[in-house]
């Protein structure tokens, strides 16, 4: 079958941020130009036509009452893990739900950390994770990643350790593929990376929700399955939600195979008693990861891998001085406009308020640690993507 990546559609009024909210202050669309949905992490694609369907199908019973997770709910991740990352082994106990990636990073954080504790974390850094060590009073430390001489995006070992030394840290967040710089890490990098936490004895969290979302010519290597060590003091969080299209619905789950890290995690929890499924959450997990669901995956990271090559390449012909590292996963694109701005003499609030005045909303990208960078999202019909880019050539990056 078929599915249809090219229809554009309109949100307004379907209780959708991305198609109604201007990211940033005092910005605004000029007279003329449509809106180019193009900054927080959710598509403009329809799901895959088995959620629908799966969702559509429990809603005619009209009762929606207290429920456990079913055994098909299980049966599903376990089939999911296994066909997309050769998952083997895992059993219905080592799977747990999670109102959300973050949910279980602070449910986490509580249980394997204290307030005031140092926490290590790449940067650039996912603001998801900043707001939720934030929240919790943890001390932020930052060990950047650095492009080679290839542009590409490499952890610095040597940084990380030095860094978990002095800072006494004992728990650290793993984010694979990388979000926002779209690195797909290979196994050697993740071995190293957790070779170092294990010299350092760190509990690690690994955020593994774009897992599903690898663009043609990469794979995805599970954080747990490098090593006998690696799966034993990693709490991996996993979701639908990247992949779908399904935030609005609610619904992450973690692989712990350690029971001590998996009974504190739990503990945690289940203590606020709201860490708990949505039933038609549970529903459309099933038909995401139905064989109709995986076909749609393949063929949605085809057009990803399509948008992102257009968008690269684009940018190098005709943007002169700005930089990127070539997402291998993931579709968002990461722009560092810092040689650009310094030429033009143009401050980052000016550029990112011009992009936004031809329609293009894009996101700033300094509040994921990194400076003079905007952060851009390509999981919308080609079409608009070259609209975009056209408009960026000649309103904006002239």
């Amino acid at each position: 079958m078929q599915y249809d990546f090219t229809t554009i559609m309109d949100r307004t009024g379907r209780d959708a941020i991305a198609a109604e909210v201007i990211p940033f202050e005092g910005a605004q669309i000029r007279e003329g130009f449509s809106r180019l949905p193009m900054w927080v992490a959710d598509m403009n694609f329809a799901t895959a036509p088995a959620i629908q369907e799966r969702i559509i199908e429990r809603t005619k019973h009209p009762a929606f009452g207290y429920f456990n997770a079913s055994e098909e709910y299980y049966r599903s991740i376990i089939g999911w893990q296994e066909a997309r990352n050769g998952v083997t082994g895992l059993t219905k106990e080592e799977i747990g739900y999670e109102n959300g990636v973050l949910g279980c990073v602070s449910s986490a954080l509580q249980a394997f950390s204290a307030p005031g504790e140092a926490i290590l974390v790449h940067a650039p850094t996912y603001v998801g994770f900043t707001g939720v060590l934030e929240g919790n009073g943890r001390k932020i430390v930052h060990s950047p990643l650095k492009r080679d001489a290839d542009g590409v995006w490499r952890m610095d070992y040597a940084d990380m350790d030095r860094k978990i030394k002095e800072n006494r840290i004992h728990f650290a967040i793993f984010c694979s593929p990388h979000n926002p710089t779209g690195r797909v890490w290979e196994k050697e990098e993740i071995e190293a990376a957790m070779d170092v936490y294990r010299r350092n004895d760190c509990v690690v969290i690994s955020d593994e929700i774009w897992s599903d979302l690898i663009l043609e010519g990469y794979r995805h290597i599970p954080t747990q399955s490098v090593s006998e060590d690696a799966r034993m003091r990693t709490i991996a969080v996993y979701a639908p939600s990247k992949t779908f299209n399904l935030a609005g619905l609610v619904g992450s789950y973690h692989i712990v195979y350690n029971r001590y890290l998996r009974d504190r995690l739990r503990k945690q929890s289940s203590l606020s008693h709201y860490n708990s499924m949505n039933v038609l959450s549970m529903h459309a997990l099933i038909g995401a990861y139905s064989p109709a669901g995986k076909e749609w995956t393949d063929q949605l990271c085809h057009v990803l891998t399509e948008n992102v090559d257009y968008a690269y390449e684009y940018i190098r012909a005709h943007f002169d001085g700005v930089k990127l590292a070539k997402p291998q996963g993931t579709y968002m694109l990461y722009l560092d406009c810092e040689e650009w701005c310094q030429k033009k003499g143009i401050a980052m609030d000016e550029l990112i308020r011009a992009g936004i005045e031809v329609g293009v909303i894009w996101q700033d990208g300094r509040p994921f640690k990194h400076p003079y960078t905007i952060r851009m999202n390509l999981a919308l019909p080609r079409s608009l993507v070259e609209e975009a880019f056209e408009r960026l050539r000649k309103y904006v990056f002239v």
